[in-house]
């Protein structure tokens, strides 16, 4: 049995559907907005975080009903919930200001509904999909400012001598910052951002910059490179390297890639659908690929969900999942380092 076809079956019945907006600055320099779902019925809420990264979306839909959606209903299945999903608009005040905003959203339904289904079976996802929830092995996401710096990264590894990384390098990036990075041994994967288009982290295919990388961290996953003629030889004997975020959304794009992959990082919104996501996880699996978590900088209980499906099928990965906290300029000294332990009587998509 697929991974999917063990929740597909659950019954669920929404009653209401609410709205909650969260905002907060970033160490990246720019306020993030989220939308939270909630979901509604039998006594039971089942919560989801829309992460579409435009704030004007949010602020679009922060004025419509409540039940602008119309999924008020009894399910016989999530299966069902997930197939009425497919004929509502999702953006009915104004189109998203991106294409791939509409799987985050539908994501955020999605999840939501599946948190409900699973709480009113009085059940949860580990215990669904015949698995376990394990401690979570999590890296630390972050920019290095303008000009880059490795100030951040050696404030964090004051407070936590194990923390490790996952980092953007950017064509400012030079040797000596390289070589200061690699120093402390804690730079797990280098996202070079080669598939973003039209966003503020966009970063073109920098031969010289890719060399750098690839031979300064020679144990690092690199992550999205661009492949040109130029690039593309920097990669070879280093296949087995390389992972894919951005591209990811279904089984078709994986095939789609130029090689089999090793790694991949894996965002829950950027499927759009459960079956989907689980399906791809199931691909993954059959065909030994290393998965780990990714983030988007959640607010809210979407946060929560990345972990917990990091802790359910890919827990040993270097997970981008850390707590919301590190996000934020100026991190509290008291976070949680890993790993990330889950907590007691989990219920729904509870970590």
């Amino acid at each position: 049995m697929n991974t999917f076809d063990r929740v597909a079956d659950l019954p669920l019945t929404v009653e209401s559907v609410s709205r909650d907006r969260r905002e907060s600055d970033t160490s990246s320099g720019f306020l993030r907005k989220t939308t939270i779902f909630s979901l509604a019925g039998d006594g039971d809420v089942g919560r989801g975080e829309d992460v579409t990264y435009d704030a004007e979306d949010h602020d679009a839909l922060a004025d419509a009903p409540e039940d602008v959606f119309g999924i008020d209903g009894t399910y016989d299945s999530f299966a069902d919930f997930s197939a009425a999903l497919d004929d509502v608009d999702l953006f009915p005040t104004k189109e998203p200001e991106r294409e791939p905003s509409r799987h985050y959203r539908r994501w955020a339904l999605e999840s939501a509904g599946l948190d409900l289904a699973l709480r009113q079976n009085g059940t949860d996802l580990a215990t669904a999909v015949g698995r376990e929830r394990d401690p979570v092995r999590f890296v630390v996401s972050t920019r290095l400012g303008d000009p880059p710096s490795a100030d951040r990264v050696e404030m964090l590894l004051e407070r936590d001598p194990n923390c490790e990384f996952k980092l953007d390098p950017t064509s400012e990036w030079d040797d000596a910052l390289v070589a200061s990075l690699a120093d402390h041994d804690c730079v797990r994967i280098l996202d070079l951002k080669g598939k973003y288009e039209g966003t503020d982290v966009d970063q073109a295919p920098d031969p010289e910059l890719y060399e750098r990388v690839v031979s300064g961290f020679p144990d690092a996953v690199i992550e999205d490179p661009a492949f040109t003629d130029e690039t593309r030889p920097l990669f070879d004997g280093h296949e087995t390297r390389v992972s894919w975020d951005y591209p990811i959304t279904g089984v078709e794009s994986v095939e789609e890639l130029p090689f089999e992959p090793a790694w991949l990082n894996i965002k829950p919104s950027r499927f759009g659908t459960v079956q989907s996501l689980f399906d791809t996880i199931d691909y993954a699996d059959e065909r030994g690929m290393t998965l780990y978590g990714g983030g988007q900088f959640e607010l809210g209980v979407g946060r929560d969900h990345i972990q917990l499906l990091a802790s359910v099928f890919y827990p040993d990965g270097p997970n981008d999942v850390a707590p919301s906290g590190y996000n934020l300029p100026d991190p509290p000294a008291d976070l949680a380092v890993s790993p990330l332990t889950p907590g007691d009587d989990p219920s729904g998509l509870d970590f």
